[in-house]
């Protein structure tokens, strides 16, 4: 079921807590994607304000990241502590090449939280797939793989419970006749341009990528790993993410914004509850800095539902395993042998 109309309506205008403090972010290392704007942004200078030791920006424009690292810096007086990073998440070798970064040259990672997203409205290919999927899903999807053993090694190492944190959007859950129609096999129908709706293509990317999630914090129980999943529904903000979508779309979002849109700092306070909620958020869907599972359909989450967050897994991590040889193993190894 949709979240009831007024539900929605007192969660908007909720004024949600600001969770990054010193006690909890005080010296932990975070990156953060698509920081260079919007919700990510935000969030970074929260932690950063927070005292945090490094806060990575991964951004796709450096020149736009390095305007964000100086702004952050301006804000919190911190000097030091951001560091921008290039990450393309629609090339393969973008995301591979920042996550051997990452595992060569921190020494932890406390929290990655991977905001970067697109909505586009013109059928346009990378990596094999609509450009859509391919950021949303199989980039976003490939960096927490390849990044999961670092989390790992940091919890074992620190004694500390690291995050990976997808944000996501309860769009995702108003397009179940376009699920419908790609749910036996996911990847191939979803590149299918004959019978693909660009129109709602965002919303079946965050319903697709959050269902992957589902499954993946099922193999990844953070008793084994030290690691926890989840997934972030920042609601209804004022950012530039419908830049690039549809007149008419626009439309309706500038108005809904109008009438009912979180700032851009009020929404990135859900990142942050996410990235420091416990252990008990563990695969579960997050909004209004609350767990909000009474809020996922039951069709997505019933046996049903299990089924093909299953399927949709599968499919992803055979690509994966195409794309980086080993990927998916190691992370499951690093599981198992996290004591």
């Amino acid at each position: 079921m949709a979240v009831p109309f007024r539900e929605l309506v007192a969660e908007q205008r909720m004024n949600l807590p600001v969770l990054a403090t010193p006690k909890l972010c005080s010296g932990k290392v975070y990156i953060v994607t698509g920081a260079n704007t919007g919700l990510g942004l935000e969030a970074a200078r929260h932690v950063v304000a927070a005292e945090a030791s490094k806060v990575i920006l991964a951004v796709r424009n450096v020149s736009a990241g390095n305007a964000a690292k100086a702004d952050i810096e301006s804000t919190t007086k911190s000097r030091d502590v951001v560091e921008v990073w290039q990450l393309d998440l629609a090339s393969y070798d973008s995301v591979k090449a920042f996550a051997k970064k990452v595992t060569e040259n921190l020494d932890r990672l406390d929290c990655l939280i991977e905001n970067a997203g697109v909505a586009l409205d013109k059928w346009v290919l990378a990596e094999g797939h609509e450009s859509t999927i391919a950021i949303n899903v199989m980039g976003t999807l490939l960096l927490g793989v390849l990044l999961f053993p670092k989390l790992v090694e940091s919890a074992r190492r620190y004694d500390i419970s690291p995050r990976l944190v997808l944000v996501t959007s309860e769009a995702g859950f108003t397009v179940r006749p376009e699920f419908d129609k790609i749910r036996d096999d996911p990847l191939a129908k979803m590149d299918d341009q004959k019978t693909a709706d660009i129109g709602s293509r965002y919303q079946l990317s965050k319903l697709v990528q959050n269902m992957a999630l589902r499954h993946l914090a099922t193999l990844l129980p953070v008793s084994r790993t030290g690691v926890v999943i989840n997934a972030v529904n920042p609601g209804l903000c004022k950012t530039q993410l419908s830049r690039n979508v549809r007149l008419t779309m626009r439309i309706v979002i500038t108005l809904a914004n109008s009438l009912l849109g979180r700032s851009v700092e009020m929404g990135s306070r859900t990142l942050v509850h996410a990235a420091v909620a416990g252990k008990e958020s563990h695969g579960c869907y997050l909004g209004a800095c609350e767990i909000k599972e009474n809020q996922v359909p039951s069709w997505a989450i019933d046996e049903e539902g299990k089924q093909d967050q299953k399927r949709i897994w599968d499919d992803i991590a055979k690509e994966l395993e195409k794309v980086a040889p080993g990927c998916v193993e190691r992370m499951l190894s690093a599981a198992a042998t996290q004591q």
